[in-house]
Protein backbone atom coordinates (compact mmCIF):
# COMPACT_ATOMS: atom_id res chain seq x y z
CA UNK A 1 0.00 0.00 0.00
CA UNK A 2 2.85 2.67 1.16
CA UNK A 3 4.19 2.07 -2.56
CA UNK A 4 1.46 2.72 -4.23
CA UNK A 5 0.90 5.46 -2.04
CA UNK A 6 4.41 7.19 -2.88
CA UNK A 7 4.38 6.42 -6.65
CA UNK A 8 0.62 8.21 -6.43
CA UNK A 9 2.25 11.11 -5.28
CA UNK A 10 5.43 11.25 -7.20
CA UNK A 11 3.28 10.79 -10.56
CA UNK A 12 0.39 13.39 -8.92
CA UNK A 13 3.86 16.06 -8.29
CA UNK A 14 5.25 16.08 -12.06
CA UNK A 15 1.55 16.98 -13.00
CA UNK A 16 1.09 20.20 -10.91
CA UNK A 17 3.61 22.15 -9.02
CA UNK A 18 2.33 23.06 -5.48
CA UNK A 19 3.77 24.07 -2.15
CA UNK A 20 5.15 21.00 0.51
CA UNK A 21 2.16 21.89 2.70
CA UNK A 22 -0.23 21.43 -0.15
CA UNK A 23 1.57 18.40 -1.23
CA UNK A 24 1.31 16.95 2.36
CA UNK A 25 -2.25 17.80 2.66
CA UNK A 26 -3.04 15.71 -0.67
CA UNK A 27 -0.73 12.61 0.58
CA UNK A 28 -3.02 13.24 3.74
CA UNK A 29 -6.24 12.72 2.00
CA UNK A 30 -5.01 10.10 -0.68
CA UNK A 31 -3.51 7.89 2.32
CA UNK A 32 -6.94 7.73 3.81
CA UNK A 33 -8.87 7.00 0.84
CA UNK A 34 -6.09 4.18 -0.16
CA UNK A 35 -6.44 2.70 2.92
CA UNK A 36 -10.66 2.74 2.43
CA UNK A 37 -9.55 1.07 -0.95
CA UNK A 38 -7.21 -1.38 0.51
CA UNK A 39 -9.46 -2.00 3.66
CA UNK A 40 -12.20 -2.85 1.12
CA UNK A 41 -10.53 -5.59 -0.38
CA UNK A 42 -8.60 -3.66 -3.55
CA UNK A 43 -4.79 -5.31 -2.94
CA UNK A 44 -3.50 -4.70 -6.90
CA UNK A 45 -0.94 -1.82 -6.90
CA UNK A 46 -1.59 -0.49 -10.36
CA UNK A 47 -5.56 -0.15 -9.36
CA UNK A 48 -4.62 1.44 -6.35
CA UNK A 49 -2.59 4.18 -8.14
CA UNK A 50 -4.67 4.78 -10.77
CA UNK A 51 -7.55 5.13 -8.22
CA UNK A 52 -5.55 7.43 -6.12
CA UNK A 53 -4.31 9.56 -9.08
CA UNK A 54 -8.14 9.75 -10.25
CA UNK A 55 -9.00 10.77 -6.31
CA UNK A 56 -6.46 13.54 -6.41
CA UNK A 57 -7.33 14.66 -9.71
CA UNK A 58 -11.19 14.82 -8.87
CA UNK A 59 -10.51 16.84 -5.56
CA UNK A 60 -8.73 19.46 -7.31
CA UNK A 61 -10.69 19.97 -10.03
CA UNK A 62 -8.10 19.13 -12.94
CA UNK A 63 -10.84 16.55 -14.42
CA UNK A 64 -13.34 18.82 -14.47
CA UNK A 65 -13.14 20.44 -18.03
CA UNK A 66 -14.64 23.44 -17.02
CA UNK A 67 -12.40 24.40 -13.74
CA UNK A 68 -9.65 23.31 -16.43
CA UNK A 69 -10.43 26.22 -18.35
CA UNK A 70 -11.74 24.52 -21.36
CA UNK A 71 -15.05 27.06 -22.84
CA UNK A 72 -16.43 24.38 -25.38
CA UNK A 73 -15.37 27.15 -28.60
Amino acid sequence: MEAAIDRIMMTYDLLLNRTAAASAEAREKVTQYVTTLFEAGETDMHRLTVCGLTYLRELDGSSNPVKAGYTGL
